[in-house]
């Protein structure tokens, strides 16, 4: 690694193993990864922990759930010359430090972190009363804090995770700080994030079963966009409609360009053209941008040994990183193996 790069400020940033993504996955985070990996010295985690804080009840798919997740990411152009890609539980400083962070924090921040009231009463299904699911703040925390992350890119809903990080290093350094702060407080990188709809006009999510898939191959890109939502005011071929109200105008300010976006703007508004038109426009952006990412995804398919030589490569360097924080905390905290006392001064 270079000097330049060393003096970059360092990006911690995940996503769960839930498998393969969604072009809301892209949108929301991976499209704005790939762009500050010549900016910033980038640390991207499958994080496969985080994904059992919700389905610890049936493991079976969490490996292959992480490959598919690696293999988008490198698909869409995160480059392991610049980033370091590696997956979360191969890394096991992050369940130390995740211990250790959770002897010092208190109750009372994990209660009030926004998401964790949310899910609680939105997710049904699962019985998320875990000390794994109340925790998983401070193991985002760790993850954050190993490699003493200065940015982290989030969304507006992420922030107060950044916050609670902060929240917790500061407590760390307060009670630990010999003869010097361990960490930094991180800050959060607010991305860009579009509004995506999915096929029913709803967010783009898994679990609605309304999204567009990385790897949809171009018929399946095109048969979903044929049943996407559009403006419910266009009942009729000749009524105008309002791209601004509708799922797939949405989609052609996100992937189209500014011509075909001349073109859904007069002729939806003067119902020159109708909403399948409309449709296979917006397809045919979606399929340029799609297609090129499949074929870089097929080369890591055939030969699946690439993507691991990649993420073991990776873990190595996440591994190194990782151990130099772990040597100062335990020392600063008194429990590293070589640690001594202070002598008490003769009377």
């Amino acid at each position: 690694m270079t000097s330049a790069i060393k003096t970059r400020k360092r990006v911690l940033s995940g996503m769960r193993s839930t498998g393969k993504l969604h072009l809301g996955n892209y949108v929301g985070a991976l499209q704005n990864w790939v762009g500050m990996q010549d900016q910033y010295q980038c640390f991207f985690e499958v994080a496969d922990w985080h994904a059992l804080t919700t389905d610890y009840a049936d493991t079976s798919r969490v490996k292959e759930n992480s490959i598919d997740v690696a293999l988008d990411w490198l698909a869409a152009g995160l480059d392991p010359e610049k980033s370091v890609i590696f997956i979360q539980s191969h890394v096991p400083a992050h369940a130390e430090l995740h211990l250790l962070f959770s002897m010092i924090t208190p109750l009372g921040w994990l209660e009030r972190v926004p998401t964790y009231k949310e899910q609680r009463e939105n997710i049904h299904d699962k019985d998320l009363g875990t000390y794994g699911f109340l925790g998983y703040p401070v193991l985002q925390a760790a993850d954050i804090l190993v490699y003493r992350a200065d940015v982290v890119p989030v969304g507006e809903d992420q922030v107060a995770h950044v916050e609670l990080t902060r929240e917790i290093a500061r407590r760390f350094n307060q009670f630990y700080n010999r003869p010097k702060e361990v960490f930094p407080e991180p800050q959060a990188l607010l991305t860009p994030a579009a509004k995506l709809p999915g096929t029913d006009g709803r967010k783009m999510s898994k679990s609605y079963g309304n999204t567009i898939m990385l790897t949809d191959p171009e018929p399946v890109v095109r048969q979903k966009l044929k049943t996407m939502v559009t403006d419910p005011a266009r009942v009729r071929r000749s009524d105008p409609g309002n791209p601004d109200v509708c799922p797939v105008g949405d989609l052609h300010k996100i992937f189209c360009s500014r011509e075909t976006m001349a073109k859904v703007n007069e002729g939806c508004r003067t119902a020159g053209i109708g909403c399948i038109e409309c449709k296979s426009w917006a397809a045919d952006s979606l399929v340029q941008l799609l297609n090129p990412m499949q074929e870089r995804r097929k080369k890591f398919e055939e030969n699946p040994k690439l993507a691991w030589d990649i993420l073991e490569e990776g873990t190595q360097r996440a591994r190194k990183a990782a151990a130099e924080t772990m040597d100062e905390v335990r020392q600063a905290m008194g429990m590293a193996l070589n640690y001594e006392p202070a002598k008490a001064s003769a009377k």
